[in-house]
């Protein structure tokens, strides 16, 4: 069923850059579609918040800050954030576009999976939330619908959209972010959030990638919390029987009840992954679990079941192979005489063959020796960019990059290599690289007064994280610059750790009321404060005289900053309203009647009168006179 049919958005371009092509998912924040940027020509996902959240604009300036946190992960298995903007009440996000399906797609197609198959999508998993705990975030809402397989094979995390700096959101009084299948223990409990909710709920996928079901079921998400509250991850194994018991270890570290005895984040799960994967054998890791449906058994020739298979590499020929002796010529004719048959030059032959065997042997000697290997090149000191692209000229891939404190390597640059420079490696061997962090401890710089676009730089180059960035009113520090930041100036903390910085609103200058007052009037008013002026393009009825302020954007008494703009709704009059006809009647009856069309009512008596009844009006019945004017009504007299 095509789910874009009724969608306003698409076919529309927004922003006057992106072309609406499909819908591909809702969720509750956000709806994602498949778009096309017009400017470069190139495909890709745009998240659009929903109107609705779109109109709150706390909502939205969180969304934009996250947007930012998301867009300084660069990594190969994070979905890559491009752009962020809004048009109208749309805001969106420009991203990657993944062509393929989710972990979850894949799950619910063929069930549990071989464990090499498991390992081979939670590896990149854990490499891609190890660089968002390193660089000060956690993802909270990791779950098989936010892990993409691409066409390709490679896999990517998605919907940062609740990532959270790791000193901003320790805890979250009264909600609880995320899947109550796979949240932890301390989410449910306290809402506290750090990159071991993460380490958690990738505990949970795996279990759920190896048995083909979630560990916690009931019939409520209460029953489903409860259960995460007060029992533990089964084991694996007691539904798949037969699996390593290095599995079930992995996924009882990853899921502890008791947060301090989890891994400390990703990168560290990660670790303890590959220890997993080094002690199973290949028999092992294909096993094909019983809980397997048809798809994942009519692909068990593949070694993976999900990901595409490795080319394997052709082994090299032994050169000697080639070098067989020329085949003997054939046994004389039995009819030749004997002076007819040539003598064998056997002389010649074994020479030949001698010379032919000690070429085979050199050729193998040197290969095996010298002709399969590579000297790794010395890459110490250069970016890890630098030295990826070296390595890969020298015919050298990059098996793993670790990142390690140093005081002697600038941060970003390659400490060691394993295997050293200058030792051999196969010529289509892989080196691992260890990268500095820079020291292990970074002093906060002092920010105090610098613009902030300097602040975000000064953070980036001592080797530590823009945060959260609210905004409040100063007197001494200009409009745009910092005030103050958290962790404050001259405090020691681990490179990466995000700073929050709080940046000035300018002085506060008190809004007047400006109601009533012309409109040049008002305009000079406020624009002496320091404040834009703009006018509505629609004009309303108000009692005010017609070219005077009816309404004002920021209210009086309000506080603003200076810069900011207050929109003048300008009046066009009053409206005019029938007057009703209340001669004759009661006085009290004519003023309920002539207050409930919208007059003021003014009742005179003549002198010595003790009449009660409505002898004439000073707007006759039927008339139109202002809302809000005064009709005045005398009573009878002597």
């Amino acid at each position: 069923m095509d789910t874009t049919l009724d969608d306003p958005l698409v076919g529309r371009v927004l922003d006057g850059r992106y072309r609406v092509d499909a819908r591909i998912a809702a969720g509750g924040m956000a709806t994602v579609y498949r778009a096309l940027d017009t400017r470069l020509d190139r495909v890709l996902a745009l998240k659009v918040m929903h109107p609705a959240l779109a109109a709150d604009a706390g909502f939205v300036d969180r969304f934009i800050r996250e947007a930012k946190s998301v867009a300084r992960l660069s990594h190969p298995n994070v979905v890559a954030v491009f752009d962020q903007g809004t048009d109208g009440p749309y805001v969106y996000l420009a991203m990657e576009y993944v062509s393929g399906c989710t972990l979850r797609d894949v799950l619910r197609e063929r069930g549990a999976l071989q464990p090499r198959a498991a390992l081979d999508i939670l590896e990149p998993v854990l490499a891609a939330l190890g660089a968002a705990h390193r660089a000060g975030f956690v993802h909270r809402d990791m779950k098989p619908e936010n892990v993409l397989i691409g066409d390709d094979g490679r896999v990517k995390v998605a919907d940062f959209g609740l990532v959270r700096s790791v000193d901003s959101v320790t805890h979250t009084t009264g909600s609880v972010l995320g899947t109550v299948s796979y949240l932890a223990p301390e989410q449910i409990e306290n809402s506290a959030t750090d990159t071991r909710v993460d380490v958690y709920a990738c505990g949970v996928v795996l279990y759920e990638m190896l048995t083909g079901g979630k560990p916690h079921t009931g019939g409520s998400a209460a029953r489903i919390l409860y259960r995460h509250l007060h029992e533990d991850v089964p084991p694996p194994s007691a539904t798949v029987p037969g699996l390593p018991v290095g599995l079930d270890e992995l996924v009882a570290h990853a899921t502890a009840r008791d947060a301090a005895l989890r891994p400390a984040d990703a990168a560290s799960l990660l670790g303890l992954a590959r220890e997993a994967r080094a002690g199973l054998s290949d028999a092992e890791l294909d096993a094909l679990p019983p809980q397997a449906r048809a798809g994942e058994r009519s692909a068990a020739e593949d070694r993976t079941g999900v990901l595409p298979r490795p080319v394997t590499a052709h082994r090299p020929v032994h050169h000697t192979s080639r070098l067989e002796s020329p085949p003997l010529p054939p046994p004389p004719s039995p009819h030749r005489s004997a002076r007819q048959r040539p003598r064998p030059r056997r002389g010649t032959l074994l020479v030949v063959a001698g010379v032919l065997l000690a070429l085979g042997l050199g050729t193998g000697v040197w290969y095996i020796n010298s002709g399969q290997f590579t000297k790794v090149p010395n890459v110490l000191g250069k970016s890890e960019e630098q030295a990826k692209a070296q390595l890969s000229a020298s015919g050298l891939g990059v098996k793993r990059v670790e990142r390690k404190f140093s005081d002697a390597f600038e941060r970003g640059t390659v400490m060691n290599t394993d295997p050293a420079a200058g030792r051999r490696i196969r010529g289509n061997g892989a080196v691992a690289l260890t990268v500095s962090r820079g020291p292990e401890v970074v002093s906060v710089p002092d920010l105090k007064g610098r613009p902030l676009e300097e602040a975000e730089s000064e953070l980036t180059k001592a080797g530590l994280a823009p945060g959260v960035v609210s905004q409040a009113f100063s007197q001494d520090v200009a409009q745009g610059s910092v005030i103050s930041s958290d962790p404050a100036g001259g405090q020691k903390r681990a490179p990466d750790t995000a700073v929050s910085l709080v940046v000035s609103k300018g002085r506060p200058v008190p809004v007047p009321s400006v109601a009533g007052l012309p409109s040049e009037q008002a305009t000079a008013t406020l624009e002496g404060l320091g404040l834009k002026v703009a006018t509505a393009p629609e004009q309303v009825n108000a009692p005010t005289p017609a070219g005077t302020v009816a309404n004002q954007s920021i209210g009086a008494g309000t506080q603003a900053a200076a810069g900011d703009t207050v929109t003048l709704t300008l009046s066009k009059g009053p409206r005019q309203l029938p007057v009703p006809d209340v001669t004759g009647q009661d006085v009290e009856a004519a003023r309920r009647a002539l207050e409930g069309a919208g007059f003021k009512v003014k009742v005179e008596r003549p002198f010595l009168s003790f009449g009660n009844t409505v002898e004439s009006q000073s707007v006759p019945g039927g008339q139109n006179a202002p809302e809000g004017g005064t009709i005045t009504v005398k009573t009878k007299g002597l």
